[in-house]
């Protein structure tokens, strides 16, 4: 485990108990040999890597940036490096695993953007998360089932075989749940510049907070991106800039080892109190309240 200063403690792969020196790219495993290994990791915590998992059977919830999703056949989640997550399960749980490093499929692909082409490796967890059709849900599990036992034979290019086991099981997803609107505007230029947006704001919601801050760096007019996000997210920019500001003020405040102030210098804010009135005014609570509600 990795603990930074300003972040919540972070996992990577080979730091998670029981990991083989091998599994320092990826890991593929039942759910449930996983959990008996790993039986501490329910409470919040961080990954380093792409991290996804489906359900094969199993209650209770699991949590993504502090949303609760239920835990029933067929569902399925993905994160990304950065995300916080937590759960609670309830009975018997099973499915598949798989974490892999950011830099697993550069030996295979040109593109080092490549996954970002998937809307469920976006980072918002509303395009995260889905309930799989039964046919869907039986045809990913075989791929992950592929997946888990090439890496435990680990036959001759069995990292590679795994790659390409796990570009079916993404384009499987995307195809199973894209909707025709989605598959056809994946097509369209307003789509490639809300994901370029997205990425932006992930690397400057400290220090940018206005849409025209990003327009700029988009070559594109104020209003024509908060026109483009209302047509596609049916939202203006600004507000996914707070919502970004206040996803990572969250993930912040799950750290305990952080000062309320600490955490309002990282995000940009002049003062504590300043932070404080952000905060509570989008989300009902202050920074505080917010902190002992979520750590029990």
């Amino acid at each position: 485990m990795r603990a930074g200063s300003d972040t919540l403690p972070v996992y990577t792969i080979d730091s998670l108990p029981g990991a083989a020196p091998q599994q320092s790219e990826v890991m593929a495993e039942r759910f449930a040999s996983y959990l008996e290994v790993h039986p501490n990791l329910h409470a919040a915590h961080g990954h380093s890597f792409y991290h996804l998992v489906l359900f094969t059977r199993g209650g209770g919830f699991h949590t993504v940036d502090f949303r609760r999703f239920p835990v029933i056949k067929g569902s399925l989640y993905f994160m990304v490096p950065g995300q916080v997550h937590s759960w609670a399960f309830e009975g018997k749980t099973d499915g598949y695993v798989v974490n892999f490093d950011e830099g697993f499929f550069q030996a295979l692909l040109a593109d080092n953007t490549y996954l970002e082409r998937f809307r469920f490796f976006s980072g918002d967890i509303n395009e995260q998360v889905f309930q799989l059709k039964p046919a869907c849900s039986n045809r990913a599990a075989e791929l992950l089932e592929r997946a888990v036992t090439e890496l435990r034979e680990r036959a001759a290019m069995y990292l590679d075989s795994v790659r390409l086991i796990l570009l079916e099981f993404f384009i499987l997803i995307t195809r199973e749940t894209a909707t025709g609107q989605q598959a056809s505007s994946s097509l369209q230029g307003q789509a490639l510049t809300l994901q370029n947006f997205r990425r932006l704001l992930n690397l400057h919601f400290r220090e940018l907070r206005l849409p025209r801050d990003y327009a700029a760096l988009l070559y594109v007019t104020p209003n024509y991106l908060n026109a483009l996000c209302q047509d596609l997210l049916q939202k203006p920019a600004g507000e996914l800039i707070r919502e970004r500001v206040l996803l990572e003020a969250k993930r912040l405040l799950v750290n305990q080892q952080r000062d309320i102030s600490e955490i309002a210098y990282a995000l940009g804010f002049k003062d504590n109190s300043y932070f404080s009135r952000f905060f509570r005014k989008y989300t009902g609570l202050t920074p505080e309240a917010f902190r002992k509600q979520e750590i029990r």
